[in-house]
């Protein structure tokens, strides 16, 4: 009888063969899959937008660019959010709305957290409202319904870092940029207020045509000129010679600074024809004889501080070192295949992962207690600054009280000009001395070495007795135990200020 069953070993090698087949035609699968997507991949990173809408020089919507641009247009849209870190940030704090001011959520005081401040800028706008710095989204419209408003006529230049200005400025001078610029800034605010409709926006730090950084403002252009004549750079042209590295500090230097309003004209100026620092500043003042108000209990010619961030990173090891404020505050981030900049602008201690570790190979509790030890030691030292500089002003009221005359007063009055500047200088740069920690420290060790000094004058001039316990020390600003910290978030008193403009802007 004949066998008709295949041969055991043949059905074996006929099973193998089909499997090998088949895991062949899977993993030939898999690679063709593989590659199709490293293609794809590749031809996305070669197109990182898509042209949906045309843009041009004159498209100020952010939300226009965000059809081109979604992934950093959905960031920016973040810059909504209010979150405190322990010396910076905000909480939403509850507010009715009236007709005058339609904001139904604003900012804590930062007045009612350290009632010294409104000793410091007694006469002053700021000396009636101060709020804790918000996101960029909220810049224009507290800029607008600030009760700083109510004090002081402010002008349209103040508008400069609370809007996005670059349009408004080329249609007030019909294609311009410098007339546009010459012009608002002798504007009142709210005349000016009816050509801007959005806070920073993309068009402000980038070309429409190439996307590449540039700077908008005038007044920038002019600034950094100056400091660089100052360096021995001559006829620096931003826009032409900076390298793009710097670009990424530059275009928020645009805001990011200390400046004044120069003459009848209002024209915002940053004082850097001597540097950067806070000395060279304080010396150009000083050479053109501008105060910014006339102390109203000291009768001092004062200065207001604003907010420094630009030149105070200058001087620290990041900014010393080549790293930008976009490093840190604006990382770089990873979207599909493409790597984009983060334009969720906020502090690098509410990313460090981001911000921090790609360049310090420690874990997040260690670098954040790093910050925390600069920031706790600068707090403590501004403290004392603080409570150094009321002392020499209420020892000046006394002085006048007691019948004192200018010539008396005047050498007091200019140790207070000095010491207040330093100090409100660290005071309204919004890192608690982070950016540059050992200037922040020598900056408020000239504070009170000039507080010092002009209660030294004074009681030579007048014979009185000054010193410390003219003025109560104040315990609500004392730094917090560690302990009490609940890991740096809203406990700290009072916060990291940030003045806003000179003029009470």
């Amino acid at each position: 009888m004949a066998d008709n069953h295949t041969p055991e070993p043949n059905r074996r090698g006929g099973r193998l063969i089909l499997l090998t087949a088949l895991v062949a035609a899977v993993a030939a699968a898999g690679i063709t899959a593989l590659l199709v997507n490293i293609f794809e991949r590749q031809q996305e990173a070669r197109n990182p937008f898509f042209r949906v809408v045309e843009i041009t020089d004159e498209t100020d919507d952010p939300a226009v660019w965000g059809r081109n641009f979604p992934f950093q247009y959905d960031q920016y849209r973040k810059t909504v959010d209010q979150a405190r870190t322990r010396y910076g940030g905000s909480e939403a704090m509850l507010r009715t709305p009236t007709e005058a001011d339609p904001r139904s959520i604003v900012a804590q005081s930062r007045l009612e957290e350290d009632p010294r401040l409104r000793t410091m800028w007694a006469g002053y706008a700021f000396s009636k409202d101060f709020r804790e710095e918000r996101g960029h989204a909220y810049m224009l419209e507290d800029q607008t319904f600030t009760e700083r408003q109510d004090f002081v006529k402010q002008p349209g230049a103040c508008l400069n870092c609370h809007a996005s200005t670059y349009v408004a400025m080329m249609r007030a001078g019909n294609g311009d940029l410098q007339a546009g610029f010459e012009k608002i800034n002798q504007m009142p605010f709210f005349e000016a207020r009816k050509g801007v409709e959005h806070p920073v926006s993309c068009i402000d730090c980038h070309d429409p045509q190439d996307m590449q950084l540039r700077i908008t403002r005038p007044a920038f252009m002019a600034g950094i000129r100056a400091a660089k004549a100052a360096e021995g750079v001559e006829n620096f042209d931003v826009n032409r010679d900076a390298t793009r590295q710097e670009m990424r500090a530059y275009v928020c230097g645009q805001c990011h600074v200390e400046y004044y309003f120069a003459g009848p004209e209002k024209r915002l100026t940053f004082p850097w024809a001597k540097g950067l620092r806070a000395d060279d500043i304080m010396s150009y003042y000083d050479e053109i004889k501008f105060q910014d108000w006339k102390h109203a209990e000291t009768g001092g010619p004062t200065l207001k501080a604003q907010h420094p961030e630009f030149e105070m990173g200058s001087q620290g090891i990041h900014g010393r070192s080549g790293v930008t404020c976009t490093d840190c505050h604006m990382p770089y981030m990873r979207q599909g295949s493409m790597k984009v900049t983060d334009h969720h602008v906020r502090s690098p201690l509410l990313n460090i992962n981001r911000a921090c570790q790609t360049c310090h190979r420690w874990d997040e509790t260690e670098l954040r207690d790093r910050v925390f030890t600069i920031q706790d030691r600068t707090f403590a030292v501004r403290n004392q600054a603080m409570d150094a500089l009321v002392s020499l002003i209420n020892d000046i009221k006394t002085a006048q009280a007691s019948g004192a005359t200018d010539a008396q007063l005047d050498g007091a009055r200019q140790f207070q000009r000095r010491g207040q500047f330093f100090l409100d200088y660290v005071e309204a740069e919004n890192s608690m001395g982070f950016h540059a920690d050992q200037e922040a420290m020598r900056l408020l060790a000239l504070s009170l070495d000039n507080t010092r000094q002009g209660q030294i004058v004074l009681r030579n001039a007048t014979g009185m007795t000054t010193g410390p316990n003219s003025a109560p020390p104040f315990e609500v600003g004392q730094p917090v135990k560690p302990s009490e910290r609940n890991g740096g978030g809203a406990d700290r008193k009072p916060p990291a200020g940030s003045g806003a403009a000179k003029g009470g802007g």
